[in-house]
């Protein structure tokens, strides 16, 4: 794809005048939220989406700028503030508690409020913890799951259920490691045993999950716990023990033979760690499926219930790829993404099912250098005579503010002419050399579409989001507050809202009129 694409001639009053027609089209649905779906790209600040979709469209064979995600396609949009109660920029357990719980905490804690500091055991009480929309889906007899291509344990999905003075302590050993003293309960402990509830949940991280007697057929890993527990079959009893049919599955072979007709429970792992990159993912039967295979089988199964269902859909890898200023390896996960969003569109009823887009964070990720429109958005930004490099070197469209792509070693930045910067692999320049590349501060898009998705609006804190879908379903600190319904949210009352604001703006403009003539 290296290279450029002409762009084709634009009839831009044409593009305006669609978009105003729509906007004055717009009605909102304040219908009942039966079911929630929560997509959270992980790093997925605004320069992600912006870089995507241009990746998306030159895949496809245009310029790309002009086109536009499925999500972005969603009527309400709102910009998110995503500093935590202690940092100007954010871990991802701080952002994903306050948008799971609709409160704001500190650095690396899952599940708890601000009372609660990084790694003291200690503060972990009854009244530090906070509920979680799943937790609040569960109360109301609605199914949850949780899907995500990281570990099942990393800090987004674990917010989503459990609580944790530390987003590190995934399973037993490390607790002992780190000498913590007190009765903390592990993140993997904690899914199996107090949330068995929880109808789906796939991802990675088998390694967390069982004993360190074990060896991992997959990739000869041993299991890292040391308590002698096996939590893959602890689940299976008490899922047993509820009266679910459920399955475990570790690969795709396993993963396609599941009925979700025929199913009420699954847990999937399907890697030791987190799962594959996309650019990677084997799709062979041995191999694993894709974020949009497992929202589909997700939404499948918790479908069935007919009270609705909550499920968080984490791209997990997007932010990896950003860590490891690896640019082209996040904007594929974007994409897989979308593909999931789109999945999860076409299954549903917009009429009940709220499905918010966002992302926890931002990474210091950014877009540069003046590249013609159609440039490769993995290229070159040339051409450098407009904002030349002063080293007299070239540089890419796409670069970090820090991160492992600043080579120290050598006097001078790297040459990168005839370099394939278009690779799986290419590892962007960055401008302060650390290991793994840091968070972004700045504030992440929120999307929504469905049920009272227009309180999705304006600049809003991050934990803003928490209180608006306990509201648009009438669960947690809303559930006393609330006889909405599943009905057509385009009904007579809106359309009386409109011509009563006609009829006032006309009555306002009579007394402007009969006030103006008093005055002379």
């Amino acid at each position: 794809m290296i290279g450029r694409i002409d762009p084709p001639e634009t009839d831009w009053d044409k593009l305006a005048t669609d978009s105003l027609n729509k906007a004055l089209k717009q009605t909102y649905n304040t219908n009942l939220a039966k079911n929630i779906i929560l997509f959270i790209g992980d790093g997925m600040g605004v320069s992600t989406v912006t870089a995507a979709r241009i990746y998306k469209g030159q895949k496809q064979g245009h310029p790309g700028e002009e086109t536009i995600l499925k999500f972005e396609e969603f009527p309400h949009v709102a910009l998110s503030k995503t500093y935590g109660n202690d940092r100007q920029v954010p871990d991802s357990a701080q952002t994903a508690t306050a948008l799971m719980s609709g409160y704001k905490t500190n650095f690396y804690i899952v599940g708890f409020n601000d009372k609660v500091t990084e790694g003291n055991c200690s503060a972990e009480t009854e009244e530090n913890k906070l509920k979680s929309i799943l937790h609040h889906f569960n109360d109301a007899g609605r199914s949850t799951g949780v899907v995500t291509t990281a570990r099942l344990t990393h800090a987004t999905p674990a917010s989503s259920y459990a609580n944790s003075a530390n987003r590190d302590w995934e399973y037993d050993a490390i607790l002992r490691e780190t000498n913590v003293t007190g009765d903390c309960k592990d993140i993997a402990y904690q899914l199996v045993y107090d949330n068995s509830y929880i109808q789906v949940a796939m991802g990675g991280g088998r390694t967390r999950f069982l004993p360190n007697t074990t060896t991992d057929t997959e990739d000869g890993s041993k299991g890292k716990r040391t308590d002698g527990l096996n939590l893959v079959s602890e689940w299976q009893k008490k899922q047993n023990e509820k009266g679910r049919r459920n399955q475990y599955v570790t690969n795709k072979l396993e993963f396609d033979r599941i009925d979700p007709a025929t199913t009420d429970s699954v847990l999937g792992l399907f890697e030791s760690s987190h799962m594959q990159y996309e650019v990677d993912r084997n799709k062979a039967n041995d191999g694993e499926p894709s974020l949009e295979e497992m929202t589909e089988k997700a939404i499948k199964i918790l479908k069935k219930n007919t009270k609705g269902f909550f499920l968080l859909v984490e791209g997990g890898r997007i932010d990896h790829g950003h860590h490891d200023n690896t640019a082209k390896r996040a904007l594929e996960e974007v994409l897989t993404f979308e593909n999931a969003v789109r999945k999860a569109i076409k299954l549903t009823n917009q009429e009940e099912t709220l499905i918010i887009v966002t992302a926890d964070h931002s990474h210091v990720f950014s877009i540069g250098g003046y590249p013609y429109r159609g440039n490769d958005i993995l290229g070159l930004a040339n051409p450098l005579l407009y904002e030349p490099s002063l080293d007299k070197l070239p540089y890419t469209t796409l670069s970090y503010g820090n991160g492992p792509g600043m080579n120290y070693t050598i006097v001078g930045r790297q040459n990168i002419t005839g370099v394939d910067t278009t690779s799986d692999n290419y590892v962007q320049q960055s401008a302060v050399p650390v290991a793994s590349e840091s968070h972004g501060g700045e504030d992440v898009p929120i999307f929504a579409m469905g049920p009272m998705s227009h309180l999705i609006h304006g600049v809003q804190e991050q934990h803003y989001v928490g209180h608006v879908m306990q509201f648009a379903a009438c669960v947690g600190k809303y559930s006393n507050n609330c006889d909405r319904k599943v009905t057509n949210p385009h009904s007579a009352s809106s359309a009386n809202e409109i011509q009563f604001s006609f009829l006032r703006m006309i009555i306002y403009g009579i007394l402007g009129v009969i006030h103006s003539m008093c005055l002379f």
